[in-house]
C-alpha cells in the first residue's frame, strides 16, 4: 500500500514537471535552432546548478514562462533554459561567460545586449511583450515624420505602398532586432515605390538602401551595419553602457587629432572582423584621456596609437603595432583572446614582462605623481608591478557584472 502511494506521489511530480517544462523549454545542441528559428522571440536563460544565482533564477523563469504562456496563448514565444553543464557546446556558441545570462532572440536573431534586469516574474514577461511589440512607428505625412524625428539619433525612415509586401515583413523583422540602436519609421509609398533610407546623425546624410527588399540576409548586413557601427567611441559617458553589453573590448588608444588613424583602424577591423560583432566590441579611444588604461599596459601617449584588449579580467598588448595591416594578425589576436592562448603566452614570459612593467613604473611617473603620492581628490591607478601573477587587471572591471547577481567564471577571459 505504501509502496503504491510513493508510485502515484511519483507520478504526480513527474506529470507537474513536465508541464513546468512545457513552458520553459530545455534547449541543446539538438533543438534550439529549431525552436528559435520557429518562434518570433526566445528568451533563454543560461543556468548551472552549481551557480546559488542559476538556482534562485530557475524556479522564477519557469514560472514565468508558464505566466505567459496561460495569459497570451495565441503568442509565438518561447521561454528556454540551457543546463550549462549538460550542454557546454551552447555555451562557446553563444560566448556566455557567467551564470545566469540571459539572452533573447527575435525572429531567429540573436539581439547583442543581454537582459540584465529585475529577475521576477512581472519583469521577465513583461520583457517579453516588449520584444513582441512592433518597433516601427508610423507616420501619415512629412510635417508628422520631421515632428517626430529626433535628428541626433540613428533613424530608418521607410515609405511602403503594400505592407503585405516581403520587404516590409524583412523591415518589420529587423526593426525588432534593431530597435534599441535605431529609430524605426514608417509610412505609406504611394506612386513614389517602396523605400529604406537612413539618416546618419553624424554625417546628416540620407542613405538610401538599393538593395533587393525582399533579399532579407543583405538588408540585415545593410541595417546592422548602419544601426550598429562595426566601430565605436568609447567615452567616459558611454563605457558603463558598453561594458553591459558584457563584450571583451578591443580598443584603438589614438591621438584624437590624427584622423588617418581613425579610418586606418576602421579599415583592419572591417577586413579581419567582419563576422565577429558578436564576440568583441571594436572600441576607439582618446589616448589622451584615457592615459590611466596604457599605464597598465606599460605606454604612454608618446606610443599612441596602441591597441589592446581589456576582458574585463584582464588587458592585452598588441605585440606589435607594425603589423597591424598584415592579413590575419589581427583577428589572430581575437581568436587567441578566445582560446585562452593570450593568458597562456602572459605567464610563459610573465619574469621579463614584470621586469620591463617595473623599469617603465620607474621611468614614467604619473604626472603629478612624482613622490610617490595622488594629487587631492584623483584615484592613482593601480601599481604596475602587481604581487600576483597575472596579466595587468581590467581598468574597466568595476562596471562589469556584479558578482553579487551573477557566478562569474575565471577560467576563461570573458
Amino acid at each position: 500500500f505504501r509502496m503504491g502511494w510513493v508510485v502515484v506521489l511519483s507520478l504526480l511530480l513527474s506529470l507537474w514537471g513536465s508541464t513546468v517544462d512545457a513552458e520553459a523549454q530545455y534547449l541543446s545542441m539538438d533543438n534550439h535552432e529549431k525552436i528559435i528559428n520557429d518562434h518570433q522571440v526566445v528568451f533563454v536563460a543560461f543556468c548551472a546548478d552549481w551557480c546559488p544565482f542559476s538556482r534562485r533564477l530557475k524556479p522564477i523563469f519557469e514560472e514565468a514562462g508558464k505566466k505567459f504562456k496561460e495569459d497570451h496563448p495565441d503568442q509565438s514565444a518561447v521561454f528556454g533554459i540551457v543546463d550549462s553543464q549538460q550542454h557546454p557546446a551552447l555555451n562557446d556558441k553563444y560566448f556566455v561567460n557567467k551564470y545566469p545570462t540571459m539572452k533573447v532572440f527575435v525572429n531567429g536573431e540573436l539581439v547583442t545586449k543581454e537582459y540584465r534586469s529585475t529577475r521576477s516574474v512581472e519583469a521577465l514577461t513583461d520583457f517579453v511583450k516588449q520584444q513582441l511589440q512592433t518597433a516601427m512607428q508610423e507616420f501619415s505625412s512629412e510635417d508628422h515624420l520631421n515632428s517626430n524625428l529626433d535628428r541626433s539619433k540613428r533613424n530608418v525612415v521607410a515609405r511602403f505602398a503594400n505592407t503585405a509586401s516581403v520587404g516590409y515583413t524583412n523591415l518589420k523583422k529587423m526593426s525588432s532586432i534593431l530597435k534599441e540602436e535605431c529609430k524605426f519609421y514608417i509610412g505609406n509609398g504611394g506612386g513614389s515605390g517602396d523605400s529604406i533610407v537612413f539618416l546618419d546623425p553624424d554625417s546628416k546624410d540620407e542613405q538610401k538602401y538599393t538593395g533587393d527588399l525582399t533579399n532579407y540576409d543583405f538588408l540585415k548586413q545593410w541595417l546592422t551595419d548602419k544601426c550598429i557601427p562595426l566601430v565605436r567611441e568609447v567615452t567616459f559617458e558611454n563605457v558603463e553602457e558598453l561594458t553591459e553589453e558584457g563584450l571583451p573590448f578591443l580598443i584603438y588608444f589614438r591621438d584624437t587629432n590624427k584622423k588617418e588613424d581613425d579610418k586606418f583602424f576602421v579599415d583592419q577591423v572591417v577586413r579581419e572582423l567582419g563576422d565577429q560583432k558578436a564576440s568583441v566590441n571594436a572600441l576607439l579611444a582618446d589616448g589622451l584621456k584615457f592615459a590611466h588604461p596604457l599605464r597598465h599596459l606599460g605606454k604612454t601617449s608618446k606610443d599612441l596609437p596602441v591597441l589592446a584588449i581589456d576582458s574585463f579580467q584582464h588587458m592585452f598588448l598588441f605585440p606589435d603595432m607594425n603589423q597591424l595591416s598584415v592579413p590575419g594578425k589581427l583577428r589572430q589576436f581575437i581568436m587567441d583572446l578566445h582560446s585562452g592562448k593570450l593568458h597562456k603566452e602572459f605567464h610563459e614570459n610573465m619574469d621579463q614582462k614584470m621586469i620591463d612593467l617595473a623599469k617603465f613604473n620607474a621611468e614614467n611617473p604619473p604626472e603629478g605623481h612624482e613622490h610617490g603620492g595622488a594629487k587631492d581628490g584623483e584615484a592613482r591607478p593601480p601599481g604596475v608591478k602587481p604581487h600576483h601573477t597575472s596579466p595587468p587587471p581590467s581598468v574597466f572591471k568595476e562596471l562589469k557584472p556584479s558578482n553579487k547577481r551573477y557566478s562569474i567564471l575565471s577560467k576563461t577571459e570573458l
